[in-house]
């Protein structure tokens, strides 16, 4: 689901009020068809729930892995997923495109 950024930072909030760890995941650059445009926000907490998109589902399930791992050793991370050969049974944008998408712990 596309929210807007003011809903995924009070997400954030709500969150770390409940004593949760949480990681925001951002579009930093597409190419193609991605399906969401740079800027868009994911925000995860150490559960794996999860507001707002940065695919439209085609990657969430990947970026939130990483969230949570990201949370754990608070390591930032940069991804980049797209159609390759390695990637082809694993994780892709079925609408063809790249994107990467910077995950890091919020403090």
């Amino acid at each position: 689901m596309a929210v807007e950024a003011d809903e995924i930072f009070d997400r954030i909030r709500l969150w770390q009020q409940a004593g949760k760890g949480v990681a925001l995941a951002t579009v930093v650059r597409t190419w193609g068809s991605s399906p969401r445009p740079a800027g868009s926000h994911l925000a995860v907490d150490e559960t794996g729930a999860f507001f707002g998109s940065v695919s439209g589902g085609c990657i969430e399930g990947a970026v939130i892995g990483e969230a949570k791992e990201a949370i754990a050793d608070g390591k930032p991370r940069l991804l980049e997923f797209g159609v390759s050969d390695e990637q082809a049974w694993e994780v892709g944008l079925a609408c063809g495109g790249k994107v990467e998408v910077y995950v890091e712990r919020v403090e």
